[in-house]
């Protein structure tokens, strides 16, 4: 059984239809890349699960049951659009959040304290928040999207306005939190975090899912049978016997060797490339080239457009 569940979700916005049918199966434990160009729909589809606003059509499922109002205290949203007010206090809002989120009083200082010392943040309890950088507020809207420890998570850009140093403080974090059993759906346009958070992904392209599935998987069904090599020997001999058998994509000198990226052609083994090189010079590295997730948003949402313009 699936942590959480959307079928066939359908939302409408006048005459423009935001979201056709989309549908993701969360496991507990995992942390879900939710991804998409702009305008794709993921914000709408946050904000459905969040109940800020109703589906057309489909079902939410929240551990097997329909998802209901109570079911918002279990779980902690990072919206991309920060809800701070800018004329309150650090420390006063930060309460007032935390019992929003159903924690008395003492536990939600108490919790916000430690939060506040992990983080080194202990002499912004009494500033407004209009006097913190965009960095520093998110800090703390991170700070009270987790306080009240729930179990489901769902965070919409999380990384935006932070340096590299506090983007790393923040990816530890949110895989402690994986560690301690949250189950965390992750909305970014960084497909360099993805690969390093995420275990599931679904792409969603012009209010439709056309990509979906473990990380893993998906860039298998994305493999190129690309290979790089680095080369020293008689680097003419290797590529002009190269070119029956695969398609060279890449060749380059690189620090006195030849760097060659190929394409194998149907039929054609990495034993065979491999007795070449042995025969025209020494090989240095021989390795797969793994489509990255970035290769791939670009080529999945690029063959979607140019099949939707076929219709």
């Amino acid at each position: 059984m699936a942590f959480f569940e959307a079928n066939k979700i359908v939302k409408n916005f006048s005459n423009h239809l935001a979201l056709d049918e989309v549908s993701m199966s969360i496991p507990k434990g995992s942390i879900y890349g939710l991804l998409g160009p702009n305008g794709a729909g993921k914000t709408t589809l946050i904000r459905i699960i969040n109940q800020i606003t109703a589906p057309d059509s489909g079902e939410l499922k929240y551990k097997g049951k329909a998802l209901k109002a109570e079911d918002m205290y279990s779980i902690g949203y990072l919206p991309e659009e920060r809800g701070l007010y800018k004329k309150m206090k650090v420390g006063e809002q930060a309460l007032y959040l935390a019992q929003l989120k159903g924690l008395k009083k003492k536990d939600a200082s108490e919790r916000l304290n430690k939060w506040f010392k992990k983080f080194e943040i202990d002499a912004w309890w009494d500033k407004k928040v209009e006097e913190l950088s965009k960095g520093m507020q998110q800090k703390i809207q991170f700070i009270v999207t987790v306080v009240h420890e729930p179990k489901f998570l769902i965070f919409d850009e999380p990384f935006s306005g932070f340096d590299p140093i506090n983007t790393n403080l923040l990816k530890q974090e949110i895989l402690k939190l994986q560690k301690k059993g949250a189950t965390i759906i992750f909305s970014t346009h960084d497909m360099a975090s993805v690969e390093e958070l995420c275990d599931h992904i679904s792409l969603i392209n012009d209010s439709r899912t056309i990509l979906q599935g473990p990380v893993d998987e998906v860039r298998k069904q994305y493999d190129s049978n690309r290979y790089e090599i680095k080369f020293a020997g008689e680097a003419n001999l290797l590529t002009a016997s190269l070119t029956h058998s695969y398609r060279i994509i890449e060749n380059q000198a690189v620090n006195g060797h030849t760097k060659l990226i190929i394409e194998l052609m149907k039929g054609t083994e990495t034993n065979d490339v491999l007795s070449i090189l042995l025969q025209a010079g020494k090989v240095i590295s021989f390795n797969k080239v793994v489509p990255s997730m970035n290769d791939i948003f670009i080529r999945a949402v690029e063959e979607a457009n140019t099949k939707n313009k076929k219709k």
